[in-house]
């Protein structure tokens, strides 16, 4: 295999027993102008059981080609699925079905794409959905995507994994948040809102949305407790750990206001035709406050962004999808929004 074509975007398969290998099919048949210059990673007869699982009455399948080399994914011609098989992967597993074979699959599909992003030989990533269970159930030591790429960077940079901090933002036209802590128990991230993290995950954020912006982002910050504490009295983690955080990030000279009251935060900052948005970006203090708002207006538009990281990594905004698998039913929509986000952030 040659790789020399830092103009692609690698698309992982995803848990094989989930939906991911459908929507990348669907998404090579629907949306080929947006999905050129991208291939798959994965395994080819995963992926062409997928293809069948598509077919729509009196059309013929998706075909689905194995590419020894990334350029050739530039030289077929449009609705046709390249693929990258990497070695030792299983063949196709039973849908629906946690299993470590299918963990494993979906791990080594993201850890090579990482790679090739982190070496500059592709633009970046787009990962189909895996299955948490099922990566634990391979022994791959992180709870998601995010985790797993925060460690592949660190390695690469030679640096510490607490020196590599990352940030989830799940994005849509109608709203951004970011979180100040991923995936863990509800206790864990109510112990995560502290000054460090809060400022960390505004720089983090200002830097990335500045990027893709072009201007400095006006970042809105939720309280953690109802009223944003009410001055007090339903909590003082607003007037002790995030308003001093806050004001450090305006000392740095960036464009925040807060903390502000949870349950309207969000509807100020919704982006609509009739109601441009106060603000470009919500600091959610855990993963639901933040992910919640997102979802509701609609999970076939938004995408999972991944902040922090020396690469670009998109992903949709949902899960494997365990009870449709195989049905040919599952929506690809946001698939082709995040091959779009990562286009954006990678500039071209």
């Amino acid at each position: 295999m040659t790789f020399q074509s830092p103009r692609l975007l690698a698309i992982t398969q995803g848990d094989p027993a989930g939906i991911g290998p459908e929507i990348v099919a669907k998404a090579f048949r629907d949306a080929p102008a947006d999905l050129r210059g991208c291939f798959a990673v994965g395994d080819v007869a995963t992926l062409r059981r997928a293809a069948q699982c598509i077919v729509r009455p009196g059309e013929p399948s998706l075909p689905v080609a194995l590419i020894a080399s990334l350029d050739e994914a530039l030289t077929l011609p449009p609705r046709c699925l390249p693929v990258l098989q990497l070695p030792d992967l299983p063949g196709p597993v039973p849908f629906g079905v946690i299993s470590a074979e299918a963990g494993r699959a979906a791990a080594q599909c993201v850890v090579w794409a990482a790679r090739a992003a982190l070496r500059g030989e592709v633009a970046g990533l787009v990962t189909a959905p895996l299955h948490k269970e099922s990566l634990h159930a391979a022994g791959v030591d992180f709870p998601g995507h995010t985790e797993l790429l925060q460690a592949e960077a660190a390695a690469h940079q030679g640096v510490a994994l607490q020196d590599m901090p990352v940030r989830m933002m799940l994005a849509s036209d109608e709203l951004r948040t970011v979180l100040v802590s991923i995936h863990v128990a509800l206790r864990d991230a109510l112990a995560a809102v502290t000054h460090d993290n809060v400022l960390q995950t505004l720089r983090i954020t200002h830097d990335a949305l500045l990027r893709s912006l072009g201007r400095a982002p006006r970042i809105a910050v939720a309280g953690l407790n109802p009223h944003a504490g009410e001055g007090g009295l339903f909590g003082r983690e607003e007037i002790e750990v995030i308003a001093p955080a806050i004001d450090a990030a305006r000392a740095q000279g960036l464009d925040v206001t807060g903390p502000l009251a949870p349950d309207t935060v969000f509807m100020r900052a919704r982006n609509t035709p009739g109601h441009p948005g106060e603000f470009d970006v919500v600091l959610a203090m855990y993963h639901d406050q933040g992910l919640i708002p997102v979802k509701y207006l609609g999970v076939d538009k938004g995408v999972n962004v991944t902040l922090g990281l020396p690469l670009v990594r998109t992903s949709p905004d949902h899960g494997t999808a365990f009870d449709i698998a195989g049905q040919g039913v599952a929506d690809a929509s946001s698939l082709v929004e995040a091959v779009r986000m990562a286009r954006r952030l990678a500039g071209g």
